[in-house]
């Protein structure tokens, strides 16, 4: 499966590892209605499905910074056709 690589302007800690690369899969229809079923706001949800994505936990797409945070997002709007 096909993955787009994003490189963070700030990279993050997490569970020991220095992440400077984040590699998203496309999304399916299961993590939008995983994402559609959670509970939170819009950010939360954003958090978890980027998470899922990444094959990261959610608090290190938490940790992001929020430029990284924004360009990570426009890519998930891009698969989901929302650009």
């Amino acid at each position: 499966m096909m993955k787009t690589k994003i490189t963070l302007n700030y990279p993050v800690t997490t569970e020991g590892v220095e992440v400077d690369t984040i590699y998203l899969r496309r999304p399916r229809a299961k993590d939008l209605k995983k994402m559609e079923d959670s509970k939170g706001g819009d950010i939360t949800k954003s958090i978890d499905l980027i998470a899922d994505l990444a094959e990261l936990a959610p608090s290190a797409i938490e940790d992001l910074d929020a430029g990284d945070f924004q360009k990570v997002n426009e890519v998930v709007a891009g698969f989901l056709g929302q650009r």
